[in-house]
């Protein structure tokens, strides 16, 4: 009887089976793996000293401990905002905050008050009647005539600002004078340009409206001041205008007459004027004319 031949146990199918079996549970260990949270330690800044734990010290009974007081480190005190009489550290001035309120305000109002106290108002209307007493409703435009303006206005207040920043600016910033007291200076300049440019009748007109009693011409408030001043300017600008009218008026005249004994009468004289009206300007060098009477009406 032969011997038959031994069995291999691990045939090829069960070799495969158990490869896949490995394969399976190590991918299934894998995502574990992975999904587990590594703690690394917090970075340390450059420069931070490590923390020490200190240990707790119980004081025995009846033992004080002395705290140190706060702020009594090597840090700043921290900032104070103050409003009230005492914020600079000046006698009698104001706080930061009621300042910079000031402040914001005046720049807020700087327009108006750069129309209204200044000599803008009689400069921009006088312009403005040249402009339509030529008959070019855009020619300088409206930007050119208020620039003109402006500029005028700083040349004419040029020697009323120097006065400002030498008596009332310059002393609040070096420290010699509080608010209080260089706003007072500043208004002391501008109400003297403000007076010899404004008619007295203005003046009792509206010092008979406030039912003020009498009162000296250097004791006269603000606003009393202002709206008088703003009434002889609004005054002597329409009497300016009304003096530059007057040339270009007589040459619409002649204008209207010509065409009317040539019998074209469907001819709009404002056309046929417009080019003898602007030769009549520039002949006469008009722009130097009317800059030198504004310039000279405010000095008389």
């Amino acid at each position: 009887m032969k011997n038959a031949p031994p069995v291999c146990l691990m045939s090829g199918g069960f070799k495969f089976t158990l490869v896949a079996g490995l394969l399976a549970l190590l991918l299934a260990i894998s995502p574990l793996s992975a999904q587990t949270p590594v703690v690394e330690p917090a970075p340390i800044a450059a420069g931070t000293p490590p923390a020490i734990a200190t240990p707790s010290v119980q004081a025995p009974p009846g033992a004080s401990i002395a705290l140190p007081p706060p702020n009594s480190g090597t840090g700043s005190s921290p900032l104070r905002l103050n409003i009230g009489l005492e914020g600079t550290g000046k006698p009698g001035d104001v706080g930061v905050a009621i300042q910079l309120v000031v402040v914001m305000t005046l720049l807020t109002l700087a327009p108006s008050m750069v129309i209204l106290m200044t000599s803008f108002t009689r400069i921009v209307i006088v312009l403005g009647f040249v402009r339509t007493a030529l008959g070019v409703a855009s020619a300088p435009s409206n930007q050119i005539v208020v620039g003109l303006s402006l500029f005028l206005t700083f040349f004419l207040m040029g020697p009323v600002f120097e006065r400002i920043n030498n008596e009332a600016l310059q002393p609040y910033l070096a420290g010699q004078a509080a608010s209080g007291a260089a706003f007072e200076k500043a208004t002391v300049p501008l109400r003297d340009f403000m007076l010899k440019q404004t008619r007295t009748r203005d003046l009792e007109f509206f010092l008979q409206l406030g039912r003020f009693p009498p009162t000296r011409v250097d004791q006269l408030p603000m606003r009393v001041v202002i709206p008088a001043f703003v009434i002889s300017e609004l005054q002597t600008a329409f009497q300016m205008g009304f003096m530059l009218f007057l040339p270009f008026l007589v040459v619409d005249f002649l204008v209207s007459s010509v065409l009317m004994a040539l019998g074209m009468m469907m001819m709009p004289p404002a056309i046929v004027s417009l080019p003898f009206k602007l030769l009549l300007f520039v002949l006469v060098d008009g722009w130097h004319l009317v800059v030198k009477s504004l310039v000279d009406s405010f000095h008389t």
